[in-house]
């Protein structure tokens, strides 16, 4: 089964509350990694911003234009009565967990000098595993129809298995995607003290991928047998 069964309601259209929350969180990025370092000329710090920006507003663009209402599923943030009662306290852990402690963390690191300095080398390492994470990520979304910002089955807009794209690789590419990227933002942006929330930020990802998972096993129709065909969660031969 692919994400392309198309829905018997007519999909909600996203709201202005949504898109402009969107945008004005994506701008904060920059203005909150770059306030904590306090260095107009910190080109990591600059790199990143325009990466997160691009990454978190094109897949979005693009996965909405694919699957009209998939962005009014995403801003309704947990509003569904079926939403799972876990990811009610996880899914904001795991939004809070992979964005502003990061950047506050590796802002301060460079503005106090806190981490021993880090090749050059190192730090486009740090960006490519980064620019591979988000868009492997993004390509999810695009992929899935269903990319839900909360856990729950939405039998109301024809829920199926997705299988195809980074799906046939893993069950869970977006999440995969994101811890991908965690380790990224230590080397790029040179912060040997962000691995404290990045290791928090890892540990939620698992936990809530390894629920959401489960729930998907027990309620989803299909998708026991897709994980006969798809082995592993996040990333091949490992887990």
């Amino acid at each position: 089964m692919t994400p392309e069964t198309v829905d018997q309601k007519a999909p909600q259209s996203v709201s202005p509350q949504y898109l402009a929350g969107l945008i004005i969180t994506y701008l904060l990025v920059p203005l909150v990694l770059m306030i904590s370092a306090w260095d107009l000329g910190w080109w990591q710090g600059w790199l990143y911003s325009a990466l997160i920006t691009v990454a978190a507003i094109g897949p979005r663009l693009w996965a909405e234009k694919r699957h009209p209402g998939l962005l009014a599923e995403r801003g309704k943030f947990g509003k569904d009565q079926d939403v799972k009662s876990w990811d009610k306290v996880l899914a904001p852990l795991m939004i809070l967990s992979i964005s502003f402690p990061l950047f506050i963390v590796a802002g301060l690191d460079h503005r106090f000098g806190w981490s021993p300095r880090f090749p050059v080398w190192l730090n486009i390492v740090g960006f490519i595993l980064i620019a591979l994470g988000y868009t492997f990520g993004g390509w999810a979304m695009v992929e899935n129809r269903f990319f839900s910002t909360m856990v729950r089955i939405q039998t109301d807009r024809g829920h199926r298995v997705c299988d195809s794209g980074p799906y046939r690789l893993v069950r869970h590419p977006g999440y995969a995607g994101n811890i991908l990227a965690l380790p990224g933002i230590v080397l790029a942006l040179g912060s040997v003290w962000t691995i404290i929330p990045v290791l928090i930020a890892v540990v939620i990802a698992v936990i809530r991928t390894m629920l959401e998972d489960r729930t998907l096993q027990e309620e989803l129709p299909g998708y026991r047998d897709y994980t006969r065909r798809v082995r592993y969660r996040l990333f091949p031969g490992i887990y």
